[in-house]
């Protein structure tokens, strides 16, 4: 039984890493690398430091050449979407022969047809010894002495670095004002003057012509006097017509007409009231 539980005890030690051994200290300290052998196998919290030297990341020869193919690939592509080609027609497609060269058609040989000159004779010789006595140098000189002197393009600078312009164009100088023409009204404005004053010339009489039309006509003496008197009358009527109304009113028709009557006799005794306060009345015409 013991010696069972002692080979259980053995396999369960053996499943354990084992731990390594400390760290050997010499004359002159701690030996080169025990640090880092110690540290590889401690908990996890010291795993974090970084006391071992890690080795360079590895980086490709061909990193800038892809580099400068993706920016190629790229740049092209640099629009509001795709670039915009036109969609083959697939009624173009390629047919047989098309791509070969087509001679020029035959001509049909013409022994009247216009030649090149003759090669000359090897008897023949060409002229020689032509002079001429024009002094080229006396006649240059009398041709700069007596021409006229080439007028320089008027320029502006305005830099300090000397950028120079064309003065003409630039608007420097009074260019327009100096012409015949100049502040002379155009034909077609005044043309459009006139068109437009006779157009308002005709709109005032149109105006006017309304204006006269519904001017207002003044009432006479004698005519306000018959209306006045009309007015009267009138109300004399409905004024008696209403004193003959029964004083019992026990009916709806009888009241609607004593209602009516006496909203004439109101009517008529404001016309007149009008008319007698006013002495000038004038009528509008219609």
């Amino acid at each position: 039984m013991e010696r069972g539980g002692e080979d259980g005890k053995r396999k369960r030690d053996t499943g354990r890493p084992a731990s390594p051994p400390p760290p050997q200290v010499g004359s002159r300290g701690l030996e080169p690398g025990s640090l880092c052998r110690s540290l590889r196998f401690a908990p996890a919290a010291f795993n974090l430091l970084r006391y071992c030297p890690t080795p360079e990341r590895y980086t490709s020869v061909f990193k800038t050449a892809v580099k400068n193919d993706m920016k190629k690939s790229k740049m092209a592509m640099k629009t509001m979407g795709p670039a915009k080609v036109e969609i083959p027609s697939p009624k173009d497609f390629l047919k047989k022969h098309s791509k070969e060269k087509t001679l020029p058609p035959k001509k049909k040989f013409d022994w009247n047809e216009p030649r090149k000159p003759p090669v000359p004779l090897r008897t023949e010789h060409p002229v020689m010894g032509i002079q001429n006595d024009k002094n080229f140098i006396n006649a240059n000189a009398t041709d700069v002495i007596m021409g006229m002197t080439r007028k320089h393009k008027p320029i502006y600078v305005d830099k300090r670095t000397g950028d120079k312009h064309d003065l003409e164009t630039s608007g420097l100088v009074p260019k327009y004002i100096n012409k015949k023409d100049y502040g002379v009204i155009p034909d077609y404005i005044c043309k459009r003057n006139e068109e437009v004053k006779k157009s308002q010339k005709d709109y005032d009489n149109y105006i006017q012509e309304n204006l006269r039309k519904a001017a207002m006509k003044r009432l006479s003496d004698d005519e306000r006097e018959a209306v006045l008197q009309g007015l009267k009358k009138n109300w004399e009527e409905v004024h008696k017509e209403f004193q003959s109304l029964s004083v019992f009113i026990d009916s709806t028709p009888k009241k609607i007409r004593k209602q009516k009557l006496e909203r004439e006799m109101k009517q008529l005794e404001h016309d007149i009231g009008i008319i007698e306060k006013h002495k000038t009345i004038y009528i509008a015409n219609k």
